[in-house]
């Protein structure tokens, strides 16, 4: 009931809907398949690009048409991209297997005890021209990596990276 009051009805009708989906992209074997699913839905994705094995949470939110993936990206396997607000993917982009994208930040319910200290919040999530993303990277709402940038494997990425450094570690930083 609480999710109800806090949700709205046509939030938790559009989880209901959307929800599975998570099945149906999980049994697509062929990358232009989920290709040709995520236009479906209203996602906006480039030429030549390659998407494995993804995982969405929080599609009930800003949806599928909030993903924007440019030409010759190349996304993993086991990828998880938060749909809460946007994500952009542009030209050149890989980011590698495990790795999550998130938009958004939330401790729970409006009367958890933490929402004072920690208020829930959406933010764009945007991954600039020719970056690469290591495996198992966490990348945070808001987040913004620079053009030509890397991201060493494993990375948890809290602050923006400036283009053409390389950052590594938890929380990442600058090495290059």
């Amino acid at each position: 009931m609480q999710a109800l009051r806090e949700l709205g009805f046509r939030k938790i009708l559009k989880f209901m809907i959307l929800s599975p989906l998570k099945l149906l992209f999980k049994a697509i074997p062929y990358p232009p398949i989920t290709i040709l699913l995520l236009k479906l839905l209203g996602a906006k994705i480039g030429g030549n690009t390659i998407i494995y094995d993804l995982s969405f949470m929080n599609e009930y939110r800003e949806g599928f048409s909030g993903l924007k993936i440019g030409n010759f990206c190349f996304i993993g396997n086991e990828v998880m991209l938060d749909l809460a607000d946007k994500i952009t993917l542009e030209d050149h982009v890989t980011i590698s297997s495990r790795t999550i994208l998130l938009t958004h930040m939330n401790t729970g319910f409006k009367e958890h005890p933490l929402q004072k200290e920690y208020p829930s919040y959406t933010k764009h999530t945007i991954l600039r021209k020719g970056c690469f993303v290591g495996a198992g990277c966490v990348i945070m709402p808001g987040i913004e990596i620079g053009e030509c940038s890397v991201v060493g494997a494993g990375s948890v990425v809290t602050k923006s990276v400036r283009t053409h450094s390389v950052v590594a570690g938890n929380p990442a930083k600058a090495i290059k």
